[in-house]
């Protein structure tokens, strides 16, 4: 394996247990943004929504808290997770269901005891109905256990789980309920979703923080500061529809190639896919041609690693390479080796980069 992956850096941090990064980043996105908002000017108010008004144009007027407090404005932002209370309880925006292309729908997460030192990677490992995700923590393992209703029940699901969570589970595990897709738009007359309530995508590749935060930077670019929304809210839609299919269609890939034998799997491989995920699988059948898009998510690199990972070999090898003469060739891949070799050398240890990681982000005492 080492040496099959001599070329990929993150490859060999892996399985030399090291691992780096760069500046530390906040604990948490919306403590962030609340240290940044709130400084400048913007007024924090709690309280839950009990009532939404609408003026005559169906746009929304305001937000009625409990106690009586109403709170109006130009433009809301729902952040109201899978409720959606704004965007599809009030606005009616419609929801376009993938669970055909991806039919697992629920899952099982807990927290357990640590039993060894953290590796630097994410675990994600097959079963007969779905798959389980493992994430070393600093004191802790996060386990998940994802899977379709329509092939497992959700006290197998748990027992199953439980079963393979390594050490003592340090609560009972949640079941979550979700629907891959998306709403028909992200932003609708005078509302824009975050997070959840803008949909979700079967979290294979865990992408749900970069779509908050990608959304937030598309909704500042895109801030409509003179009152007219329609040209904003429209190449914001554009932009969020482009990015949810492109991470849909790579999360679809995993499953279409599997080869597994259980039913849930073999479904999957039979399924057709979107048109535009097959056009991908073509391109690189014929001629191993994987390409990116200035702002997708997933670079050629991950498209590579999935499409030969699970067993896609093209016809023929891209033509590139065939116009470099050998001897460059071979003198670029050692160079590229030695490089990471150089680079990997400097990394520290995993356990040793959380132990600083960490303590930078702790305040130092006054």
């Amino acid at each position: 394996m080492a040496a099959r992956w001599a070329t990929s850096l993150e490859t060999q941090a892996a399985l030399s247990e090291k691992f780096a990064a760069g500046d530390p980043m906040p604990l948490a996105y919306a403590a962030f943004l609340r240290g940044l908002a709130e400084p400048a000017g913007v007024r924090r108010v709690e309280g839950r929504i009990t009532h939404v008004e609408q003026a005559e144009t169906d746009d929304i007027a305001a937000l009625v808290l409990e106690g009586g407090l109403c709170i109006e404005g130009d433009l809301f932002i729902d952040c109201t997770g899978f409720h959606a209370l704004l965007i599809e309880e009030t606005l009616k925006t419609g929801f376009e269901d993938w669970s055909h292309w991806l039919p697992t729908d629920r899952a099982f997460a807990v927290q357990s005891e640590t039993t060894q030192a953290p590796v630097p990677y994410t675990r994600a490992i097959a079963h007969g109905a779905g798959w389980r995700w493992r994430i070393p923590l600093q004191h802790r393992m996060g386990n998940g256990f994802v899977y379709a209703s329509d092939y497992l029940s959700d006290d197998a699901a748990r027992e199953q789980l439980l079963a393979a969570v390594p050490g003592r589970a340090l609560f009972d595990p949640r079941l979550i309920r979700f629907t891959t897709g998306m709403r028909k738009q992200a932003w609708n007359r005078n509302c824009v979703a975050l997070g959840l309530a803008s949909g979700f995508i079967e979290p294979l590749e865990s992408t749900s923080i970069h779509l908050v935060m990608i959304a937030v930077t598309r909704l500042l670019q895109n801030f409509p500061r003179h009152g007219d929304m329609a040209s904003f809210a429209a190449r914001f839609n554009a932009q969020s529809r482009a990015e949810s299919e492109h991470i849909r269609d790579f999360i679809i890939l995993h499953y279409k190639l599997n080869d597994r034998p259980e039913p849930f799997w073999r479904d999957h491989a039979a399924r057709a896919v979107p048109d535009s995920l097959a056009a991908r699988i073509r391109l690189f059948e014929d001629g191993a041609a994987a390409y990116q898009e200035g702002t997708d998510l997933f670079r050629v690199d991950s498209w590579n690693a999935v499409m030969l990972g699970q067993g896609v070999r093209p016809r023929t090898h891209h033509p590139m390479p065939s116009q470099i003469p050998d001897a460059d060739l071979e003198r670029a891949l050692a160079d590229l080796r030695a490089g990471i070799a150089a680079q990997l050398a400097k990394l520290p240890g995993h356990v040793a980069f959380i132990a600083r990681y960490a303590a930078a982000r702790v305040p130092a005492a006054a």
